[in-house]
């Protein structure tokens, strides 16, 4: 193993077995050391103090530890709070916790920028630099966590990947870091406390349907017309909605999970009967329910708000065609954390 390329934390438990193993420690080390790592979140091999000093000198030698950390924060008027974190080679993600009643919802980040093009998010005009390790998704959380309970009193009670990134392009470090979270390693948070949102790369939902996730779908769709959908998610011409339907039809069918289409209502853009009803077909054919999202300006001159007469239109047809919607108001506008509002902004 080369001299301190890995993060302790990147390697599995069966990874750190054969490497305690095969230095001639005994096996259950390596359990003792997963637990330092992620249940007590320790930032340093001094800090181990059940370990030998022996073992201790090993792991300094061969790992290393790339913590993020906190950079900046910004408060709302409306108490959401959003995070800059720092990872180990000074890029910047951004996180925001969303506190309601008793509930506080981590919306957290799964690149550094974005691969997609979505003409109407923020996030999609800054290049993706990389994406992130799934200890450094971990570390959000438990960052945010630590912020939670001293703001608002709460844990952390629901994770959204809504922030950075699309995360069906980061796969295996975003199901490694929910599998992390959920554990008793993490935040014994439940996976039904947790929501996965795509813009809808449909080779990966199946594959998540075949791996038997347990936490929730989101599709981030805006559109149920291909052309209007090529036009504002120019990206979608490589997935093309007739695909999504049968992919989203598949995870149906092996989870039996409803799908929540995520779904921003512009002025000119799709107010307009025939973008209803397009929706409306979609959600026969697929058991799902509707999140009419409130549009966040990006100083874009092609995108504004539609009319409340158009939202209240979507929802009342929805609804007449017993299609389960409702209107998710945006929080954190004012320190640009709302949804499509993350572009480093600080």
């Amino acid at each position: 193993m080369s001299t301190k390329v890995h993060d302790i934390r990147s390697i599995s438990l069966n990874e750190l077995n054969k490497f305690v193993v095969n230095n001639n420690f005994p096996k259950y080390r390596s359990s003792q050391i997963f637990n330092w790592i992620n249940k007590c979140s320790v930032k340093s091999f001094d800090d181990m103090t059940n370990l030998p000093k022996s073992l201790i000198e090993l792991l300094k030698v061969n790992f290393r530890f790339n913590f993020s950390k906190i950079s900046s924060k910004q408060i709302s008027v409306d108490s959401t709070m959003k995070f800059a974190i720092k990872l180990h080679d000074k890029l910047i993600v951004e996180s925001v916790l969303i506190p309601s009643g008793d509930r506080v919802t981590a919306c957290v980040s799964s690149q550094v920028g974005c691969s997609l093009d979505c003409e109407f998010c923020a996030t999609s005009k800054l290049s993706r630099m990389r994406n992130l390790e799934s200890y450094e998704i971990f570390d959000q959380i438990m960052l945010m966590n630590k912020q939670s309970i001293e703001n608002y009193t709460h844990a952390i009670s629901n994770i959204v990947f809504m922030g950075m990134g699309e995360p069906l392009l980061n796969y295996n470090n975003v199901i490694n870091s929910i599998n992390l979270i959920t554990s008793d390693h993490g935040i014994e948070i439940s996976n039904k406390k947790i929501t996965l949102s795509t813009s809808g790369i449909s080779k990966m939902i199946i594959k998540m349907a075949d791996d038997n996730v347990k936490f929730n779908l989101a599709i981030s769709l805006h559109s149920a017309i291909q052309s209007t959908r090529n036009k504002i998610m120019p990206f979608s011409k490589s997935f093309p909605l007739s695909q999504l339907i049968k992919s989203l039809e598949y995870w149906y069918k092996k989870t039996k999970r409803k799908v929540t289409f995520e779904y921003l209502i512009w002025n000119g853009i799709n107010d307009d009967f025939e973008h209803i009803n397009a929706l409306v077909k979609i959600c026969k054919r697929v058991p799902s329910k509707v999140n009419l999202i409130e549009y966040n300006s990006i100083d874009d001159p092609r995108f504004s708000k539609a009319d409340e007469l158009w939202v209240n239109n979507y929802l009342n047809i929805l609804k007449e065609n017993k299609v389960s919607a409702s209107i998710r108001r945006s929080r954190g506008k004012d320190i640009q954390a709302a949804c499509g509002q993350l572009a480093n902004k600080h």
